[in-house]
């Protein structure tokens, strides 16, 4: 259950919430999706209420889970295609090309996604999240399962996804990679935010979120 939750991205920006297994971090995300609905308070992305603009919310967003959301017996190339042909995207075969080569997965486009690695698998759904140009990402852990490599590349993503306009919420637990890759940082607990600070003053938010979460050095 998620309890007095004030939290809001700007056009620009990434954010990150962090918290331990079991905050919220997952639940946060499936509401903002439209995956979920909330019992009380008001939800708003890309100023639009997901209860009620579920369509246009799945337009406006773009989704990473901890589940890959990929079809195994197909390839990468045939699991996007079919996500370009659901969302009845225009230039299918350039903007497949366009994520394949931001991703560095064009040399495995035509493998069969189960013959792939965890790590790649996670690349092809940071693709799929990103085929039909979203406006919003919502990312659910998405360095977990990477390689250097693969975070690196993951990086660069969000931080041209925001340069662009667009924004990005990122939920996670590693507190180093928030700070080294978010904007605006929050600290989610027990269904709560309990905390929200800029990666301007990390030395601040990490001893707040020390605090928040009972953690001890």
């Amino acid at each position: 259950m998620l309890r007095g939750l004030d939290l809001s991205v700007d056009w620009g920006e990434t954010a990150a919430a962090l918290g331990p297994n079991g905050s919220g971090k997952t639940t946060l995300l499936r509401l903002l999706s439209g995956l979920a609905r909330p019992d009380a308070g008001a939800i708003r992305v890309a100023g639009l209420d997901p209860s009620r603009s579920g369509e246009e919310v799945r337009r406006a967003v773009g989704v990473v889970t901890h589940e890959p959301l990929l079809y195994d017996d197909l390839s990468g190339y045939e699991n996007l295609r079919f996500v370009g042909r659901m969302f009845r995207l225009d230039r299918i075969e350039e903007r497949i090309e366009e994520v394949a080569a931001r991703l560095d997965v064009a040399s495995r486009l035509h493998q069969r996604v189960s013959l792939l690695s965890h790590g790649l698998r996670k690349r092809f759904t940071i693709a799929r999240a990103l085929l039909h140009e979203p406006r919003v990402l919502l990312l659910d852990e998405p360095e977990s399962g990477l390689d250097r490599q693969g975070v690196t590349i993951l990086e660069r993503v969000v931080r041209g996804h925001a340069e662009a306009g667009g924004a990005a919420l990122m939920t996670t637990h590693d507190l180093d990679w928030a700070v080294e890759t978010a904007d605006r940082l929050s600290v989610l607990a027990s269904g709560r935010i309990l905390h929200s600070g800029t990666a301007q003053d990390p030395a601040a938010f990490r001893a707040a979120y020390d605090r928040h979460t009972e953690v001890r050095s």
